[in-house]
């Protein structure tokens, strides 16, 4: 006789939670940079009950798990903001870029989130959609550049 072991609620939230699926944890503290009343609220939403908390703005002051990091092409120097995020958070931490999607006002060039990236030491992930409005990458910290010599 097999043993059917019970998955709870939580479980199969977070399989398909897209917090989850991001890369968010349960009880991380998520600094969130650049908010304005255009963000996705149901987004936001969705990472704050996955994690249980709420976010923290841009004056918190301590080292964060993850930054949630909504740009604008107006919003200015996207290499320096990025280089900006990776100091709030230590070393394989979560930076999830949003961006508006192709054709919205704000609009960042794919080539540009590339190359500020790339000078910001951060190797950009595959671009998803983020609600009806936003588009989303993931940034990681190149392993060369965690390496200790």
């Amino acid at each position: 006789m097999s043993r059917r072991h019970p998955v709870s609620a939580t479980a199969d939230h977070a399989e398909s939670s897209l917090a989850a699926r991001l890369g968010f944890q349960s009880e991380q503290v998520v600094q969130e940079i650049g908010y304005d009343d255009d963000v996705d609220q149901e987004f936001r939403e969705e990472i704050e009950e996955f994690i249980g908390n709420d976010l923290v703005d841009e004056d918190y002051d301590d080292v964060a798990d993850a930054v949630l990091l909504w740009f604008r092409d107006e919003d200015g120097d996207l290499t320096d903001t990025l280089v900006d995020a990776t100091e709030l958070v230590e070393e394989d931490a979560l930076i999830l870029l949003l961006t508006p999607k192709t054709g919205r006002p704000g609009f960042v060039e794919a080539s540009d989130i590339s190359e500020a990236a790339k000078l910001a030491g951060l190797t950009p992930g595959k671009g998803f959609s983020v609600g009806k409005e936003w588009s989303a990458q993931r940034l990681k910290t190149p392993k060369a550049a965690k390496s200790k010599r």
